[in-house]
């Protein structure tokens, strides 16, 4: 009688068609009220409403991946794909993306080193994944934008918050982490074991699932502001319910759990060991993938509930499964103590409550419906000896999951050793590895090798995947987009040698840059004509700082070397000899800086930090001279140059080496041989550089913001997405600390430079949320030329 109130969840369907476990699902966009799954047979299917019953049906099957899939998300639809995209992750460490009408993939992205089982997607056709290689990437179209580092062990669960430019990584190293426009913000810590899944409730909370059987809600700000219990082992997947706080969730446990008003109100068991995934469609009904191969649909609508038949067939499943002891579902049992089938007259006292009885000597386990008024029986309980290895790869080792974890004891007394193993590894290379990594005696191999297969029965898969390239090799290929690559700026210089030191021409610090601008082609700048006419960008040429006074550096070097102790004390001629080169690099003589007084300067640099200033000074003066350009920047010295300029540019060191070592990296950019180099330690030098922002020094951030321009003055003649993308999350990043308006007239310079006719920059852009950081500057009154300079950047936005 009860069976016919709401509010309960009871199958609607149950599909059959993967041939392996359902490892991820996600609601579909197109056909309406559909969804999509992946599994370990590697395939994706997308489902779509059988409008005649309550059933799906599989519209099409796609394959891509050479090995198990494990994630898939919905990329939301553009002007080119109206109906969105679908993204699906595998073991083979690709990412493959299908249109929802193809069963052969639009296009593969490349660039993870292991796994990838997490994928997001966010506005504008970004993409966040997940990977085993501990590193999240951001993708659009088919480029990695950038590479998001921090965690120390596997990736296991990746979201986009709604709130541009905000990412979510939940990591097997038990934290989770926020990422604004490519940095890590904040560090969640809390769960006790390996964060699985992430769901986003709103702007500003969050929930994680994990390992430890706990479910946490989040704020943003870093606190936690509920934990919840209910499941008794791995939470692998977390799910909200459209417009409201509750979700649900599945385990390990062989459970699927419905949390509402922060309460688990329902648990329904299933007849599979483990529940890998679960999404909620439109219409609240939930799906749920699991290692059974089967994908079952939960309903509370009466209309779309199952058959009786069918619930029937459902129950006997379940009462027919084996439930393994050891996994703990069922806490301790001593199967001696345990009462008979009487014990099945009393009803239960909560939903979800199980019972085990002792009846012919076999444990059964009964679990309390409410809606039904009735003990349902979930499963048999079978000895432990009954545990075989059929856990589908879910032995965790250092947070990534093996078909087998052995142990190892190489002699009787020493350490023993855990060795990881999927039956798709060959047994050699395993074994090889192992060896390797444990530091032991390399003729163990045959007996490792010999252990392992026979230990596995011989279950070994055909290596008919192509992720096997070269193992000793492999892994150094040089995947374009991946980041650490140093060739990124080709062997011939692009530049056309328009950005040579032509003397005392080019902007000079004090006059604005882009105020009276010599590169608009015009030959002289009108203000009538300058309303409409962008003058500011794309920039062509770097911007220097040239003001000197050689009189005042030499004093200042004179009285500092007066103090100074024996060791770096300069002779009278050293200091005539630094006198020569700046005459000569400031253009006042027209003598050549000769390798002496170069000697001399690098002598003078290599002070102590707190003397060190004026020679700095020196050194960003003559680094514009051609001749100085080419000797610090060249293939021979620029390394201990690089390590020198980047020391300087450590938060906790004297602010005025902070901003001559910005100064010279501006400089460097005015030689060919400065931008070549520049360009190939760009992810080191930024990286250091925008440490410098905390200081809140204005010309320390005019200096940071004018290194950002000169970046993206080269990135404009050169498409390199990695550096376009490091350079658009600096002047996100810089954006919201600086005060000074000529700092952010410039980084809206660098900003205009970058995305000018690239539809990628300006999509990554907006992704980040610049737009929004930017838009308070068009109405700047003076000077008129940020204002100017932001419109004409928000119009590309």
């Amino acid at each position: 009688a009860m069976a016919g109130e709401g509010g309960r969840f009871r199958l609607r369907c149950s599909l059959l068609g993967h041939g392996q476990d359902v490892r991820g699902l996600t609601r579909g966009l197109f056909p309406e009220g559909g969804f999509v799954s992946v599994s370990r047979d590697r395939t994706a299917r997308l489902w779509a409403p059988d409008g005649l019953s309550r059933g799906f049906t599989e519209m099409h099957c796609m394959s891509g991946h050479s090995n198990f899939v494990s994630c898939v998300c919905i990329i939301p639809p553009s002007d080119l794909y109206p109906r969105g995209l679908i993204a699906t992750g595998g073991n083979d460490h690709n990412i493959c993306i299908f249109t929802v009408d193809n069963p052969a993939p639009l296009y593969v992205l490349k660039g993870h080193k292991n796994t990838v089982c997490s994928l997001s997607s966010g506005k504008f056709g970004t993409l966040l994944s997940g990977s085993w290689d501990t590193a999240a990437k951001v993708w659009l179209n088919d480029r990695c934008m950038m590479t998001l580092q921090g965690h120390t062990a596997a990736i296991w669960a990746v979201k986009i918050l709604p709130e541009q430019g905000l990412m979510l990584t939940g990591s097997a190293d038990k934290t989770i982490k926020l990422w604004k426009a490519g940095r890590c913000e904040r560090t969640f810590t809390g769960h006790e074991d390996c964060v699985r899944g992430l769901a986003i409730l709103s702007e500003t909370e969050f929930l994680s699932c994990a390992n430890d059987a706990s479910v946490r809600r989040w704020q943003i700000s870093g606190e936690c502001l509920q934990v919840y219990y209910g499941h008794t082992n791995y939470i692998y997947s977390i799910s909200v319910f459209p417009r409201c706080k509750d979700f649900v969730t599945t385990g390990e446990d062989r459970s699927l759990r419905i949390w509402k008003q922060g309460e688990c109100a329902q648990t329904i068991r299933l007849p599979a060991q483990s529940v890998w995934c679960c999404c909620v469609l439109d219409n609240g009904d939930i799906v749920v993938g699991a290692s059974d191969g089967i994908i079952r649909v939960f309903t509370e609508s009466l209309e779309r509930t199952a058959s009786a038949e069918e619930i029937q067939a459902f129950e006997n499943e379940l009462a027919q499964a084996s439930i393994d002891p050891k996994t703990g579902d069922l806490g301790d049992i001593n199967a001696d103590d345990l009462p008979g089938r009487e014990h099945l007259k009393d009803p239960g006292t909560r939903d979800g409550q199980t019972r085990l009885i002792k009846d012919n000597g076999k444990v059964e386990a009964y679990q309390w419906s409410v809606s039904e008024g009735r003990w349902i029986k979930i499963g048999d309980v079978v000895g432990s000896s009954g545990a075989t290895q059929q856990t589908s790869g879910k032995v965790l080792f250092e947070g990534k999951e093996y078909d087998y974890v052995f142990t190892i004891d190489v002699n009787e007394n020493g350490p023993s050793y855990k060795l990881p193993y999927n039956i798709t590894d060959d047994p050699w290379l395993t074994a090889y590895n192992f060896l390797q990594k444990n530091d032991l005696n390399p003729m163990f191999l045959d007996q490792v090798a010999k252990f392992i297969m026979d230990n596995t029965k011989g279950q070994t898969l055909l290596s008919t995947s192509n992720q096997f390239s070269d193992p000793f090799t492999g892994a150094g290929r040089y995947v374009p987009g991946s980041s650490s690559g140093s060739s990124t700026v080709p062997g011939a210089d692009p530049f056309t040698g328009a950005g040579r030191y032509v003397p005392g021409s080019t902007s000079n610090a004090v006059t604005p840059v882009g105020g009276v601008d010599p590169f608009t082609g015009m030959g002289a700048y009108q203000s009538a004509t300058a309303k409409n006419e962008n003058i500011y960008f794309p920039k062509k040429d770097a911007v220097t700082f040239d003001q000197a006074n050689p009189t005042q550096i030499l004093g200042k070097l004179k009285e500092l070397n007066g103090s100074a102790a024996e060791e770096h004390k300069l002779t009278e001629d050293d200091l005539v000899i630094l006198e020569k080169l700046l005459s000569a690099t400031c253009n006042t003589s027209a003598e050549t800086p000769t390798a002496q007084q170069l000697q001399t300067l690098w002598r003078a640099v290599n002070w102590p930090e707190d003397i060190v200033f004026p020679a700095l000074d020196i050194l960003r003066l003559s680094v514009r001279h051609p001749t100085v350009n080419e000797n610090f920047c060249s293939e021979k010295e620029h390394v201990q140059f690089i390590i020198l300029l980047l020391k300087f540019l450590n938060p906790q060191g004297k602010q005025a080496n902070q901003l001559l070592a910005l100064r010279a990296l501006c400089n460097c950019f005015i030689s060919q041989a400065g931008q070549k180099l520049m360009m190939e330690q760009r992810d080191e030098i930024m990286t250091q550089a925008i440490e410098t922002k905390s200081g809140n020094n204005k010309n320390i951030h005019i200096a940071l913001a004018t290194l950002t321009l000169n970046y993206a003055v080269c990135l404009h003649k050169v498409n390199n997405v990695e550096g376009k993308a490091q350079c658009l999350s600096v002047i996100s990043t810089v954006m919201e600390v600086v005060q000074d308006l000529e700092a952010v007239f410039r980084l809206l310079v660098a900003l205009g430079t970058l995305i000018s006719d690239d539809t990628n920059a300006v999509q990554l852009a907006k992704s980040l949320g610049v737009d929004s950081q930017i838009k308070k500057y068009a109405s700047v009154s003076e000077p008129a030329k940020v204002k100017e300079c932001c419109r004409f950047v928000l119009n590309l936005l």
